[in-house]
């Protein structure tokens, strides 16, 4: 697993999907309102950092990869913010800025005391009223199309505003040709719809809203839920992720590996945390891993971006510590 990820710096990733500027306002509990029972925050700071594909590239620029981030961002604020804290090692030359576009912000309220940690109190969601054009559709293929050809893996990160959709995962599939490329796909609402990728990696609570079944600790329905995810998206691998519980990596014709928890099942904060395990499972493939050794990866990625406070990410040397002392 080390030699994994000495290997992960030599991979080239394209990740194509939403970009959300995640934006956290801090404040400091003062006191309980007399006009309506709520908290009364006294501000602090405000940050944004990039989301949904954004967090994606960052964790696999993080993780010591070559990344190229193909998606939509608007030219307000919050898309220059967002941008600017992208890492250096994300490509942002494959970043489409159309006039007019409002990029999506969700704006997360933590609130804590002097002596405490600052908790999420709500999250404000700021999408665009305008849906996505066949414009802008066709403008974010055509910067696909030529990021694609050095590319070790593709990550497609669809957070449902319309511009990720299967028929661009069919034309990218398409347009790698021959050529052995891993294409993987985080749909949180449309993932069956996906068909004949390399892998996908949902979590426990999509897969029971995709099959409308429960999973609970039954090990019989898990199985059962894996085989029919495989059968319906005709992809090579499911990884479903289970928190606690760890991990299930189905394949055509293996049987299943259960991957349990690393780490602490004492979580922090789940924020970006399926784009970590994302894409580090991509990055991983696009280094010549095994499905199951990049999942194994994935897990120990997951298990330590949960530890950390908001949209986070796990760096190659983090991994080579715990990994080295394990």
């Amino acid at each position: 697993m080390i030699e994994l990820v000495r290997r992960l710096g030599g991979a080239r990733v394209v990740v194509v999907g939403d970009l959300i500027a995640d934006e956290y306002v801090y404040g400091r509990v003062a006191r309980v309102s007399r006009e309506a029972p709520v908290l009364i925050l006294e501000y602090d700071s405000t940050e944004i950092v990039p989301g949904g594909a954004g967090n994606a590239a960052n964790n696999v620029a993080a993780l010591g990869g070559q990344v190229t981030l193909v998606s939509l961002i608007g030219r307000d604020e919050p898309g220059r913010r967002a941008e600017r804290a992208l890492l250096r090692r994300v490509d942002r030359g494959s970043l489409v800025r159309p006039a007019g576009f409002l990029t999506p912000v969700k704006t997360r309220i933590l609130a804590g005391g002097i002596h405490s940690a600052k908790q999420q109190v709500v999250r404000i969601d700021r999408l665009s009223p305008r849906p996505i054009t066949n414009e802008q559709r066709t403008a974010v293929a055509r910067a696909a199309h030529k990021a694609l050809g050095k590319a070790d893996a593709v990550l497609i990160s669809d957070y449902g505003s319309g511009l990720v959709t299967p028929a661009l995962a069919r034309d990218i599939r398409g347009r790698l040709g021959g050529r052995s490329v891993p294409v993987l796909v985080d749909s949180r609402y449309a993932l069956t719809r996906y068909r004949g990728l390399t892998a996908c990696a949902p979590n426990e609570s999509e897969v029971e809203q995709a099959l409308g079944l429960r999973i609970g600790d039954n090990l019989r329905v898990l199985e059962r839920a894996g085989r029919q995810m495989l059968a319906r998206t005709r992809m090579q691998a499911v990884v479903v992720t289970r928190g606690s519980r760890g991990m299930a990596v189905f394949e055509n014709g293996k049987k299943t590996v259960h991957i349990p928890i690393f780490g602490s099942d004492q979580v922090t904060d789940v924020t970006g945390a399926g784009d970590t395990v994302m894409a580090a499972l991509t990055l991983a493939l696009a280094a010549g891993a095994s499905l199951e050794q990049a999942a194994q990866l994935a897990n120990v990625a997951g298990g330590l971006v949960v530890m950390k406070r908001g949209t986070a990410t796990v760096s190659g040397p983090e991994l080579r510590k715990v990994l080295g002392s394990g």
